[in-house]
């Protein structure tokens, strides 16, 4: 491969981490075509995009970021390595434990970088799945806060037209 073919594969891969934050490192070697066809219409699907790269290009983008969360990922780059960028953190953990699920033996997850975390090994697979999106945590955290709300508005609505010790009285009530 030439040089210059060389750092636009480069610079395609370091737009493709700049679009899309999180990614996953899979082995999808031993596909047949079937499969390979199948894996690329559900990542479609998914909102995720799988490329193939080589491994001595990605070791390149890894160093040129000066990312030390990133290098932790560098030892997986053996064999073949495809990558699945996507937004959406858990959901390429999702489809690959769907493929396990099917008595897939690929695609493997070699390494995943999520969140600005680095997940090594195979055996990271659930704690990818549990991870939650930016959006979900908010939700989460709204919930969090509206629960408080909640109570008082209901100890309010409870004590009907009643006076303000009557208020005061229910909500002694629900703090003990």
């Amino acid at each position: 491969m030439k040089k210059e073919l060389k750092q636009q594969v480069i610079e395609t891969i370091e737009a493709n981490l700049a679009k899309c934050p999180n990614f996953y490192l899979v082995d999808i070697a031993g596909l047949n075509a079937e499969d390979t066809a199948s894996l690329r219409r559900d990542c479609f699907g998914e909102g995720i995009k799988l490329t193939v790269v080589k491994n001595t290009l990605f070791h390149k983008v890894i160093e040129r970021s000066g990312n030390k969360e990133l290098e932790l990922l560098v030892p997986v780059l053996e064999g073949n390595t495809a990558v699945m960028y996507c937004e959406a953190p858990a959901v390429p953990a999702k489809l690959i434990k769907k493929y396990v699920k099917a008595g897939k033996e690929k695609p493997v997850l070699k390494a995943a970088y999520v969140q600005e975390c680095a997940f090594v090994g195979a055996d990271k697979l659930e704690e990818l799945i549990n991870i939650k999106s930016r959006e979900e945590l908010i939700g989460d955290i709204v919930a969090l806060l509206q629960s408080p709300i909640k109570s008082v508005i209901s100890a309010l609505q409870n004590a009907g037209g009643q006076t303000i010790a009557g208020v005061v009285k229910t909500l002694e009530e629900k703090k003990n």
